[in-house]
């Protein structure tokens, strides 16, 4: 599984119902669960952004699929940063001439 970072800011629409932000984060657990990933930590932020999510998914295509599927509910939007893991991160900096 891939890891990314998603960043979270609610829209007018998604900051005028915020009580109901909880339940629509259940419902993206659901979705994200059955595209094949899932969340493994969610944060409330305070700064440029809003939430953020440490998720996992198969692949790139289904993190894009996720991001655009959350976006159609019209209540967040989304920036997805993929993450490598610190081993990854040795072997690609072990790479360099």
């Amino acid at each position: 599984m891939t890891t990314y970072v998603v960043l979270l800011n609610w829209t007018d629409q998604g900051i005028k119902s915020v009580r109901e932000s909880p339940k629509r984060l259940d419902a993206a657990r659901k979705v994200l669960e059955e595209m094949g990933g899932s969340f493994k930590d969610f944060y409330l932020t305070m700064g440029e952004y809003d939430m953020v999510a440490i998720c996992e998914a198969p692949d790139d295509a289904i993190a894009a699929r996720f991001s655009l599927t959350l976006g159609t509910y019209g209540n967040v939007r989304t920036r997805t940063l993929k993450a490598f893991p610190e081993a990854a991160y040795r072997e690609l900096i072990g790479t360099l001439g």
